[in-house]
């Protein structure tokens, strides 16, 4: 059956636009980090992308080595942007990045312009496009001048094979660099994409989250969940089917101590009070102030899309509700009385 999407998708999303430039992104993303690899079911790709899309999720989020195996999430998107989405693609939103280790050899890896312009043409085979709308340099490489990637990202824009430059896992001094040079190169530079959530504020200690607020530069945040920790999943001991079992690569069972499960009980705790799951408060909590373009989520099931994407207008939080959330990140207890002006 021929895939037609949701007339009203448009009105279950809020976009916001992404630091100072044209480009609106929705306040919830779709990441295909997890969950679109090879070993992955085809079918359940398929009806998570047109649940996100019907949802009002436009823009979907990628990277060269996404799978496992590395580039499998790209061909396997490439399957579902050229048949179920394709007639919708000028109203997508299509990422990629390269950065990390892609293929073995002194340029699969780093900051090069060979790798990086050598990967953006693998990744638009993979998925069968002419264009990526966002191309990141997906991290900070020390050993390859700033001005190199920079100035690769240009030359794809340039090209017409991207239509922004985007960076992640950038801190504020080399975000402060690069856009100098981007801007320098008339390059049109939109999002640094980095970790954040409840648990993990390095942004906030960086600076980068003031500095990207005051200089125009978007920021999309992901794992939002913590890896999952912020949800109510590990609540009840380690589920089979959770990711700590199922792909211990980067959520180990060391990470949930006492301490830790006892600061999820309470946010759990103050979640309900706000008529939300924990998930749905850990996303909201993200996009609580406009510093944040958007927040990438992953999902196994579509069901989870439709979950999440409930925060949509829900995003304010009152000054109680964030010292409550300040003082369970910091173990410390919150007395009932109102501090005194």
């Amino acid at each position: 059956m021929t895939y037609i999407a949701d007339e009203k998708r448009y009105e279950k999303m809020q976009y916001r636009r992404s630091g100072k430039s044209g480009l609106k992104l929705p306040e919830v993303s779709l990441g295909l980090w997890h969950n679109f690899g090879t070993n992955d079911d085809f079918e359940n790709m398929r009806e998570m992308c047109k649940a996100a899309f019907d949802a009002g999720i436009t823009h979907f989020d990628l990277a060269n080595n996404y799978g496992p195996v590395p580039g499998s999430a790209e061909e396997n998107f490439g399957r579902i942007i050229n048949g179920d989405l394709k007639p919708y693609r000028d109203e997508l939103v299509i990422s990629t990045k390269a950065g990390y280790e892609m293929w073995p050899g002194p340029y699969g890896d780093g900051g090069s312009r060979k790798y990086l312009l050598s990967s953006l043409d693998q990744s638009l085979k993979r998925m069968k496009l002419e264009y990526v709308d966002i191309f990141y340099h997906h991290r900070m490489d020390k050993e390859t001048p700033l001005e190199e990637s920079m100035e690769a990202l240009n030359t794809a824009v340039k090209s017409g094979k991207a239509l922004y430059a985007g960076i992640s896992n950038y801190d504020a001094k080399t975000t402060k660099k690069a856009m100098k040079i981007l801007k320098k190169l008339n390059c049109p530079f939109v999002i640094n994409q980095v970790r954040y959530s409840i648990f993990d504020r390095w942004i906030e200690e960086d600076g980068l989250k003031t500095f990207a607020e005051e200089n125009g530069c978007g920021l999309i945040a992901f794992s939002p969940l913590a890896q999952g920790l912020l949800t109510d999943k590990y609540l009840r001991g380690i589920p089979e089917d959770s990711r700590i079992r199922r792909d211990g690569r980067f959520l180990k069972e060391s990470a949930l101590t006492e301490e830790r499960l006892e600061m999820i009980r309470e946010l759990n705790e103050l979640a309900k009070n706000r008529e939300q799951t924990l998930a749905q408060m850990s996303l909201s909590w993200i996009l609580k102030d406009r510093a944040l373009t958007s927040v990438l989520i992953g999902a196994s099931k579509p069901e989870q899309i439709v979950e999440n994407v409930k925060i949509v207008g829900k995003t304010d939080f009152t000054q109680e509700e964030l010292k409550r959330i300040d003082c369970i990140c910091k173990g410390k207890k919150l007395h009932n009385r109102r501090e005194k002006e």
